[in-house]
C-alpha cells in the first residue's frame, strides 16, 4: 500500500503542493482580512477559508500539469 501511495503522491505532486499552498493562503486571509460580521459564508471561520483556499489552490496549479500521453495518442488512434 505504501507504494501505491508514493506512486500517486509523486504523479499529483503539483495538485498537492497548490493545495498545500492554498490552503496556507486560505488561513492567511481569514486571521489578516477575514469577515468581522461573522455572516460571510467562506471567510467567517478558518476551517472553511483554508479548505476553500486548497481547492482553489490545486486547481490553480492543475493547470500547469504535464498530460500523460497514452498508447492511443503514440499511435494514433482514437
Amino acid at each position: 500500500m505504501p507504494s501505491a501511495m508514493k506512486k500517486f503522491a509523486k504523479s499529483h505532486l503539483l495538485v498537492l503542493a497548490g493545495m498545500v499552498a492554498g490552503a496556507i493562503a486560505g488561513y492567511c486571509y481569514w486571521k489578516f482580512i477575514g469577515c468581522s460580521s461573522g455572516s460571510c459564508v467562506i471567510s467567517s471561520k478558518p476551517l472553511n477559508s483554508a479548505i476553500y483556499g486548497a481547492v482553489m489552490g490545486g486547481l490553480l496549479f492543475s493547470i500547469f500539469k504535464k498530460k500523460e500521453e497514452s498508447s492511443h495518442d503514440i499511435q494514433g488512434n482514437d
